[in-house]
């Protein structure tokens, strides 16, 4: 991410802080003209070519194996076509019940209202795993179709780039990559719009406009939450960057602005849920403990090595008679696959508490050393 540093030496008379500076960047385009800047890209024949070549590519794969969050997704299509937004973090009609923000409901919302034209059938609450061809050629275009949103903030990035030739390389590998064709294009998710939203993000924030970046990232926030380990990062950065100066002065205005405007963020996709009281079921909701260290085994991760450290030691246990503590209720195997907490049977059981403060632990240090860096 770019910062100050990275910008030519300015004379000392006519150097500015960094957040007057983004601040007037932001504000000195005039609306209409920055939004042409969006709509004219002069893409060329090369990359016209790498978006044909992917979307042939993609719809290719509508057959191919999809998971189990295709039938997530048609659920929530249903969900929030169906039942009023009071019951929308309520409904358990299907085990795959809505856990993402509320931008990302009202996202499967606003699909829900051309799959219930197309077919009424996608949108039945009760039609539980349908899987006909019109389900699966709406909801594999319209990853297609949110992820242009990717494509275009690449092509922004070629465009402000001081070496356009590398860029549009690094943009093309990116657009192809083939995490997002497995994940978003057979798996089944909408990876490539999210990623696009914080590139775009990233991007506002290299051109100067810390503000419209701070807003983006709430709005990516309240899309998917998984990106709040992104958060710490992005408070420091915005911190250095846009509401101190160089000496450490509080840019009162530049704060207040940036504060007001992430709350507002909030308040618009929390707000509803906040005016019904039910904030603690949405939390609930977005953070399910109760799924355990492995999930559905989809954990590829430390506490999948530490599960399997107890599987090792329970054996050797059993095989040698070590007289060691055994917990009976972790004899049987935690990586059947099942979602629910974990139990072990020799090492000590690791609560929410413990793996909260692990990862908080973890980004203090990181954090610190960013503060220091920006």
């Amino acid at each position: 991410m770019a910062t100050e540093n990275d910008a030519p030496p300015v004379p000392p008379k006519l150097k500015s802080s960094p957040s007057n500076t983004s601040l007037r960047s932001s504000s000195s385009v005039a609306p209409s003209g920055y939004l042409s800047s969006w709509f004219h890209l002069g893409i060329l024949s090369s990359e016209w070519d790498i978006f044909w070549f992917s979307t042939a590519l993609k719809l290719l794969l509508f057959p191919s194996y999809r998971s189990t969050d295709f039938e997530v997704h048609r659920n929530w299509l249903a969900i929030t076509h169906t039942l009023p937004i009071s019951k929308w973090y309520y409904d358990t009609t299907s085990e795959w019940t809505l856990d993402y923000p509320p931008f990302f409901a009202y996202f499967e919302k606003l699909m829900s209202i051309p799959a219930s034209f197309i077919d009424p059938k996608m949108v039945d609450l009760e039609n539980l795993n349908y899987d006909s061809w019109s389900i699966i050629a709406y909801q594999r275009s319209t990853v297609i179709i949110t992820e242009l949103v990717l494509g275009v903030v690449l092509l922004k990035f070629i465009r402000g780039s001081v070496e356009p030739p590398i860029q549009r390389i690094i943009s093309a590998s990116i657009f192809l990559h083939p995490g997002f064709l497995i994940v978003d294009h057979i798996h089944f998710q909408y990876n490539g719009f999210m990623y696009g939203i914080l590139l775009w993000s990233i991007l506002l924030a290299r051109n100067g406009n810390k503000l419209g970046s701070g807003i983006l990232f709430a709005i990516l926030l309240n899309f998917k939450h998984i990106y709040m380990y992104l958060a710490p990062a992005y408070f420091v950065y915005l911190l250095r960057s846009f509401c101190l100066s160089p000496t450490g002065q509080v840019h009162v205005k530049n704060f207040l602005s940036l504060a007001n405007a992430v709350i507002a963020v909030f308040v618009v996709s929390l707000g509803p849920f906040a005016l019904m009281g039910q904030i603690p079921q949405l939390l609930s909701r977005l953070f399910p403990f109760t799924r355990g260290l492995n999930h559905a085994y989809w954990a590829p991760n430390f506490w999948a090595l530490v599960t399997a450290a107890d599987r090792v030691l329970l054996k050797y246990a059993q095989i040698t008679g070590l007289n060691i503590s055994i917990n009976e209720s972790g004899v049987a195997s935690t990586s059947r696959g099942l979602v629910g907490d974990t139990v072990f049977a020799v090492l000590p059981n690791v609560k929410p508490i413990h793996t909260f403060i692990i990862t908080v632990g973890f980004q203090l240090v990181c954090v610190m050393m960013f503060f220091d860096a920006v």
